[in-house]
């Protein structure tokens, strides 16, 4: 998995770097409190109840008119969509400056291939591991007299928890809807890790951006 192909690393910017961090680092804010406000709505599904008309999606390709909540938990889920969107488009910019940035202060290539910063969250199994390997190598290559903070274990750890709950509550948003009325549990579960390692994720980009600049600080 070496990048022996690649062409040589641009020098590192700590500004462009900063940049980045606080654009990736915001975009995770603001996609924990989509999933945050996702999950408020669930539980105010679930206190509603099922009205007596039944779930939106009543089989056979029968869709009842929503209802003003079930009307507004759209608008939520699909503004939590898109904050979702911006927030991976950010944060894979930053997750390509900082392991360029790893490659130009230790002088070797990295452990993963470019590619993986990319095709790492989507190709099964390997999406269990690589992105987090990405940043472990870029820090471990920026800083390799420091531990790797506990704050990346954390960020994986919840966002794996999410990533299992996204696939076990999979479905478009009417199913979802349905599972609020009857078993709120799982879906909470599934948003409050997302956001947790939405948070734990900014934490995580400040931590490794700071140990890159003061590594470029001391050169």
């Amino acid at each position: 998995m070496d990048d022996v192909l690649e062409s040589p690393p641009a020098p590192p910017d700590p500004r462009a770097s900063d940049t980045l961090a606080r654009l990736a680092s915001g975009a995770l804010l603001l996609t924990g409190a989509g999933w945050l406000a996702r999950a408020v709505w669930e539980v105010r599904l679930y206190r509603a109840g099922e009205p007596a008309s039944g779930v939106p999606d009543q089989g056979g390709g029968v869709h009842r008119p929503l209802n003003a909540l079930e009307n507004s938990y759209h608008l939520v889920s699909a503004a939590g969509s898109v904050l979702t969107l911006l927030c991976a488009a950010a944060f894979l910019m930053w997750l390509g400056r900082v392991r360029d940035n790893a490659r130009a202060l230790s002088g070797r290539p990295p452990k993963y291939a470019g590619i993986w910063v990319y095709l790492g969250w989507v190709v099964p199994v390997v999406n269990l591991w690589f992105p987090r390997g990405i940043v472990a190598d870029a820090y471990r290559s920026s800083a390799p007299e420091r531990r790797l903070p506990f704050v990346v274990n954390v960020w994986w750890g919840l966002w794996l928890a999410g990533l299992l709950g996204g696939v076990l509550q999979q479905g478009n948003t009417d199913s979802v809807i349905a599972r609020a009325y009857s078993g709120i549990g799982p879906l909470l579960a599934a948003d409050l890790a997302v956001a947790g390692a939405a948070v734990a994720g900014a934490l995580m980009v400040r931590t490794v951006t700071a140990a890159q600049t003061a590594r470029l600080a001391e050169g």
